[in-house]
């Protein structure tokens, strides 16, 4: 016995059995109940209100705390129905419609969502941050002939935008709309007006960042609602007594799929912020009791670099005054994970990666060390189920695709440990069951879908990120394909550069790109950086002593050709970020390091073993080929 409990063990310890098992478990209930609702015609998530809101045991069970405001899930439910008749009776909304939402966090954004499906119809969601052009585009995009707008964000919705779009009603949901919305009566209309959906059939459109261009409309399925949030609430084994605090945006897949659908499934109870808030967002947690939290890119960096909260008659510093057991999200970056953990009392870190168009995402469970940092893990039995559904190829950097053979024209699988781009599969005959793409865009639809990678007519998701999956089954982000640079004919991994600078007790933050030079092939690494306060001097910027300690930071930690050789010390702002807290580097890599498009922002450069202010004249002598890098 002792053998073969020893032999078990050592089993587990290569092999993550417990961990795969952990998998599977979330994974096939999740799909087979899938299933069961698509058979019966109740896939859509309005049915799944109604299920809780009429059930003796959960009728009374909070659903939705906002502010001050409290909604059981029956409450919640009369409210959509209520939505749902004023929707189609006075704003002439019918099946198969789409309605934009422009909201911040809300309840009645959540009920005006739930109610535009208890009617057949489709959400768009817009994020509350656009305005002029790419507001414009987007609900041209949805085309949609109802806008309703958050009172809060509605000077966004300027007359440019109306004049652009005679033929759509605008809707500021303010305290009129709302009485009538919420005074109509509450009807709750047939099944056939929301008919039999299907797992590929579209639930909601929810754009991308647009980052580089203008917003994509990426068409959410419900199959993708159903599976992401039964999947990860059985992955964190969530509980009806859980409460999951959310404060960046429903308008992101990350929240609606991971955080309001994770807690539909279950039953349990969500905690919403209006926006994300540094000062509130622990205040906003212990109020509600939460027990599990949403973070997206930076924001764990935000939260640690807070100053602690003192209770105001003890004293007692309040990092851990809090229930939270699980932080779940994605984009947490190694030099944050555990300090973030160990500051704020954190017991799990469930950190996925995935994209809202993408037909599939990785998972990472983190208890201990062993995979802190990762995107994603697996064991022996998960690896049988992941092999053909995943591929990393290798890259050609110089023209962002995934590198072919001269002779078989297919693409190569990367090394073990070495990075390249990830690609999901897809059905090759019915690629629009797993990927629906960007509505009313088949040309970025298109050029999202590769085939003949491994085989003739196979088909392949292109994620467009770079990662590497080493031999223990861990899957790390490299990069952005596109972010990654080429400098002295290497390929430079800028998560790579970020992650090291990051450990730097002088940096706070790091965001790391590659800059055109006159006379220079390839792209120098330049890395826009927030300074800890503590450490600059009166007039904002960094000592001799602080900038010759990075340099040597740098040299020890990195191969010469991925030094970051230009520092950009951003002056009085934060770094640019999309709405879920991501990095942008698109203007910064447009300005590069020439004085004239910088601003204010002083930039140093690598010289003589040291980080020097680089000048107008060494701008200059670079520009007349008098300096080789």
């Amino acid at each position: 016995m002792p053998a073969a409990a020893a032999g078990a063990a050592y089993l587990n310890a290569r092999g993550s059995l417990f961990y795969d098992a952990q998998m599977l478990r979330a994974a096939a209930p999740s799909f087979l109940n899938m299933l069961w609702d698509q058979y019966r015609g109740r896939l859509n998530s309005f049915y799944r209100l109604e299920t809780l809101a009429t059930a003796k045991a959960s009728a009374d069970r909070p659903f939705l705390l906002f502010d001050d405001e409290k909604y059981t899930y029956s409450q919640a439910y009369d409210y959509v129905l209520r939505y749902g008749h004023w929707l189609k009776t006075q704003m002439g909304v019918n099946k198969g419609d789409i309605v934009a939402l422009d909201f911040q966090n809300t309840a009645q954004f959540v009920f005006l969502f739930m109610a535009v499906w208890e009617i057949g119809a489709k959400p768009a969601f817009i994020n509350y941050n656009l305005s002029g052009k790419a507001l414009i585009h987007c609900l041209k995009r949805a085309n949609t002939r109802l806008v309703l707008i958050d009172p809060n964000v509605a000077e966004n919705v300027g007359e440019d935008v109306r004049q652009e779009l005679p033929g759509v009603r605008f809707g500021v949901f303010g305290s009129e709309l709302a009485s009538d919305a919420a005074a109509a009566d509450p009807v709750r209309y047939p099944d056939e007006l929301r008919g039999a959906e299907k797992t590929e059939d579209m639930a909601i459109l929810i754009y991308t960042s647009g980052t580089t261009g203008l917003p994509k409309a990426a068409v959410v399925s419900w199959g993708k609602v159903f599976m992401t949030g039964a999947f990860t609430s059985r992955l964190c084994a969530t509980k009806t007594t859980d409460t999951y605090y959310i404060a960046m945006p429903l308008y992101h897949s990350t929240a609606t799929l991971m955080g309001f659908g994770h807690v539909l499934q279950v039953g349990a109870t969500l905690a919403l912020g209006r926006k994300f808030s540094t000062s509130q967002f622990w205040h906003e947690v212990r109020k509600h009791q939460a027990t599990i939290i949403l973070y997206v890119g930076e924001t764990c960096r935000y939260l640690l670099s807070a100053p602690p909260v003192l209770d105001p008659v003890t004293g007692e510093n309040l990092d851990r005054q809090h229930r939270v057991h699980t932080a779940f999200g994605n984009g947490l970056r190694p030099d944050v994970w555990n300090k973030f953990k160990e500051r704020f009392g954190i017991e799990k870190i469930v950190e996925f990666y995935g994209a809202t168009e993408g037909n599939f995402a990785t998972w990472n469970v983190s208890c201990n060390d062993f995979s802190v940092g990762a995107i994603g893990r697996n064991g022996w039995l998960y690896d049988v189920a992941l092999k053909p559904a995943m591929g990393i190829v290798e890259v050609d950097h110089d023209t962002d695709l995934p590198k072919r053979d001269e002779k078989t024209g297919f693409c190569r699988r990367a090394a073990s440990g070495e990075p390249g781009e990830l690609l999901f599969a897809l059905p090759p005959a019915e690629v629009e069951k797993r990927f629906q793409g960007y509505f009313g865009d088949n040309e970025a639809t298109n050029k999202k879908v590769m085939r003949d990678v491994f085989k003739k007519g196979d088909a392949w998701f292109r994620t467009g990120d770079v990662v590497r999956w080493d031999s223990e089954g861990r899957m790390y982000f490299n990069d952005r394909i596109g972010d990654t640079f080429r400098w002295k004919s290497e390929n430079v991994s800028t998560a790579e550069v970020a992650h090291i600078l990051g450990l730097h007790p002088a940096v706070h933050e790091a965001n790391v790109y590659g800059v055109q030079l006159p006379h220079h092939e390839g792209r120098a690494g330049c890395a826009a950086i927030i300074l800890n306060p503590a450490i600059t001097g009166p007039n904002g910027q960094p000592s001799s002593e602080v900038l010759k300690s990075m340099a040597n930071h740098v040299q020890k930690e990195l191969p010469k050709y991925a030094l970051p050789l230009f520092l950009r010390v951003l002056k009085d702002q934060g770094m640019q970020t999309t709405g879920t807290n991501k990095q942008q580097k698109h203007h910064l890599r447009e300005e590069g390091v020439d004085p004239q498009k910088t601003g204010e922002d002083a930039v140093f450069w690598l010289r003589n073993g040291t980080y020097q202010r680089f000048t107008t004249r060494d701008w200059a002598e670079l520009n007349g080929g008098r300096v080789k890098l």
